[in-house]
């Protein structure tokens, strides 16, 4: 879904890679987009802790704004250029920089405001920009499915801010060298920096193989101001195959681990190195030029209850069928099926008076949700 250079791929493709777009467009473009859905789910929407089990649509049985969003982007081939993201709407609540508004929700974000340099096989951007990781994408448009996946939400960043150079070293190899504030921070919440590195093969037009890691100390528990930290490393695996011109698979895989947890009460045994690590598969049929159908089945492994707050073997089965009126608005319904090894999933608002914990829990979780995208 993303390029070398942070910008995001127009095309809706289910699990395009994170560094398919190795080319700048070159003149000034305005674009952008709005995204509404409507959802409900057979539970509230929470962990048994509390804390949310979807990514966006965390707002059940409500009409949801998710994101008014536009772009303006100079990213000429040579020479000097930029671009601007800025995103309205309820989504930026869960992606915006943890210093930007930590106290409050946030409804309104930059996901992405960077300069570019590029020069012969070279092109170096410097500011905020989306992460490298991961098959989905902030912009719903690259993305194939209405919700997010487990390991968009759980298993990586979204954002990053510091300097990213990319080197095209032939038209089937490029590599990726970065600089970052750690994960999803405008200024570091230590004196440390994360690396980003990355290379992405296509060895073939119907083929993409791209592999991305981030190494680097973070806080312990999230972007907090003081605390313990350790190593944090993630590596990300996305490959993509156009099978034909109606259907393409993809495949995304990512494994992590943070150093520095012991004595922090934050994983499920107390141990120092907390790991997680998960894999999703993808389908897209293009059925005709207006409907199509897009399979996602992810499998997510919190082995010492870092991510989630609970310690869990986590899946998902996602179909999502998509009809375009016309050519700047898509209509998505989706049906999605969550299912644990643990009762997580809070079913209603039912608590022990004493404790304070949420009592009517189950296994599995249910969701049927229609999204329109309009384009513009």
């Amino acid at each position: 879904m993303l390029s070398p250079c942070g910008s995001r791929a127009e095309e809706a493709t289910p699990a395009s890679p994170a560094l398919a777009d190795v080319s700048a467009t070159p003149g000034l473009t305005a674009t952008g987009y709005l995204d509404v859905s409507y959802e409900h789910l057979s539970g509230i929407g929470l962990f048994a802790n509390g804390a949310p089990n979807r990514v966006f649509d965390d707002r059940p049985d409500s009409l949801v704004l998710h994101q008014a969003a536009v772009t303006i982007a100079y990213q000429p081939k040579q020479g000097l250029g930029g671009l601007v993201n800025v995103i309205a709407g309820q989504d930026p609540n869960v992606f915006a920089a943890y210093d930007v508004n930590p106290d409050a929700r946030s409804y309104f974000d930059v996901p992405q405001a960077f300069l570019q340099y590029a020069t012969g096989a070279w092109t170096l951007i410097a500011g905020r920009y989306v992460t490298l990781a991961g098959a989905e994408s902030i912009d719903p448009r690259a993305d194939g499915n209405f919700s997010r996946s487990i390991l968009f939400g759980f298993a990586i960043p979204f954002t990053h801010t510091g300097v990213r150079a990319t080197y095209a070293a032939s038209d089937q190899l490029s590599f990726v060298l970065g600089i970052n504030n750690g994960w999803d921070a405008l200024k570091d919440t230590n004196g440390s920096k994360t690396a980003e590195l990355a290379v992405l093969y296509t060895p073939t037009k119907a083929l993409s193989l791209t592999a991305q890691g981030y190494f680097g100390k973070e806080r312990v528990g999230g972007l907090v101001g003081s605390g313990p930290e350790g190593q944090r490393r993630l590596v990300d695996i996305v490959a993509t195959w156009s099978v034909t011109d109606v259907v393409s698979l993809g495949l995304n895989y990512d494994w992590a681990r943070q150093a520095g947890a012991a004595g922090t009460g934050l994983t499920a045994d107390n141990v120092n190195t907390a790991r997680w690590d998960g894999i999703a598969a993808y389908a897209s049929i293009q059925l005709s030029n207006r409907w199509r159908v897009s399979l996602r089945g992810e499998y997510f492994d919190d082995q010492d209850g870092y991510r989630t707050g609970i310690r869990q073997k986590w899946k998902e089965g996602t179909v999502t069928v998509g009809f375009a009126p016309t050519k700047p608005l898509e209509l998505r319904l989706e049906a999605r099926y969550d299912r644990s090894d643990s009762a997580v999933f809070v079913r209603r608002v039912a608590m022990d008076p004493e404790t304070g914990a949420y009592t009517d829990l189950g296994s599995n979780q249910t969701s049927v949700a229609l999204e329109a995208l309009y384009r513009f």
